[in-house]
């Protein structure tokens, strides 16, 4: 008789709500300016767009209120979601010619909730997890991501090319609607789940977790970790539209192609993290960094044959998905009692937040220097990342 692997209910669970949150911010994010080119939206217009995602880099604001609910996470991940689905299913009622402002607006309140919901999904995915399961656990939530990826930059461009875009947000809604059941379905023993002591959480929390000991080497960690890949990562989809490259084939090799082959990493990377152990897989990632730093440097002397370019692009996804679930499993270590919530949304807002500049700077760099010198000083920030982050990190295991 089949039987369903061990915990497979608990990282089902996990799967369904991380592609629930990473679809429609890969959609808004990627295919919708896309889709406001072809509108005819000037520029200015698209640009504005990405103002929705601000809830995504502010949302360790409200993250201790999330806390304050004593591990009610399931109920706030329901209440979340179920509002952002309503409010992504009114906005196909809306003409994105003349409804504008409006459909701007509504997201921008959409992804408040889906930040909120992404607070409450990290901090029950990390009472539910035990300590020998957060490697595996964090493979998941980066699968979830990558797969998001793959379908919000695919599948949906597909539905709005045949049925438009009304039909689309139908299924844009339906979805996140569709990834709570396996949620609602999910049991768990809460005495062993919230076994630990309730706590009076309060906004001064955000401050006090800069007060723990020794947390100055988590937040340089967290602020240069992607530091060596970012910048590539950024210029690579202009890099390939610079070699002659058309849009569609950018697309499928970077953000379908690339994103697949970050999810498989993903996957590797939590199964070294539990036979090798962080130290280890630290090691071996940011090796990885150099490596792969070297390989974008020396395309950039040549013409790179067709081959050669899908494997250093499949390179720069590996590299990425890896580093996230290793991101994401460390993080799980550096929570205080009862404030799962406000201390995994601090921590990755931190990445967030050096992955930003970075990527900002890169264009300035790369239109001062060439893709050439951009991606030679990713290689040596990927150095000095794997000369001195292991030495920060030496008690680490």
């Amino acid at each position: 008789m089949f039987k369903l692997p061990k915990n497979f209910n608990k990282y089902n669970t996990l799967l369904s709500l991380y592609l629930a949150q990473s679809i429609p911010m890969t959609f808004f994010s990627t295919v919708m300016p896309v889709i406001m080119r072809e509108e005819n939206y000037s520029l200015t217009s698209i640009g504005l767009l990405q103002l929705v995602k601000l809830p995504w880099i502010f949302k360790f604001l409200w993250a201790p209120l999330v806390d304050g609910t004593n591990g009610n996470y399931k109920k706030w991940i329901f209440s979340s979601e179920l509002l952002y689905a309503i409010l992504i299913f009114s906005v196909a009622f809306l003409d994105i010619q003349v409804d504008f402002t409006l459909i701007v607006i509504i997201l921008a309140f959409a992804f408040t909730a889906s930040a909120t919901q992404d607070i409450a999904t990290d901090a029950f995915s990390y009472l539910i997890l035990k300590k020998e399961e957060r490697s595996t656990g964090s493979s998941i939530q980066s699968i979830g991501s990558f797969l998001g990826t793959v379908v919000g930059s695919g599948i949906l461009l597909i539905i709005y090319h045949y049925y438009g875009w009304k039909y689309l947000l139908f299924a844009l809604a339906g979805f996140v609607v569709f990834a709570l059941i396996p949620l609602s379905y999910y049991k768990y023993d809460k005495e062993t789940v919230f076994k630990e002591p309730k706590k009076r959480v309060s906004f001064a929390d955000i401050g006090l977790f800069f007060k723990q000991k020794d947390i100055w080497k988590r937040v340089l960690l967290l602020m240069f970790f992607y530091s060596g890949t970012i910048g590539i990562l950024t210029m690579l989809k202009p890099w390939l539209v610079d070699l002659g490259y058309s849009i569609k084939e950018v697309g499928i090799y970077s953000g379908l192609i690339g994103a697949l082959f970050g999810a498989i990493a993903a996957f590797i990377s939590g199964k070294m993290i539990k036979i090798l152990g962080k130290k280890t897989s630290l090691k071996i990632i940011l090796g990885f960094f150099v490596v792969v730093g070297f390989i974008f440097w020396r395309l950039t002397l040549t013409t790179p044959t067709y081959w050669i370019l899908q494997t250093a692009i499949i390179s720069i996804w590996a590299a990425y998905g890896m580093a996230t679930v290793f991101i994401y499993t460390t993080t799980m270590d550096v929570i205080r009692t009862g404030r799962a919530g406000t201390d995994f949304t601090i921590q990755i807002v931190l990445t967030h937040i050096g992955s930003l500049f970075l990527a900002v700077a890169s264009g300035k760099i790369a239109n001062s220097i060439g893709y050439s010198g951009l991606f030679l000083g990713e290689m040596i920030i990927s150095i000095i990342l794997f000369i001195t982050i292991p030495h920060l990190y030496k008690e680490i295991d």
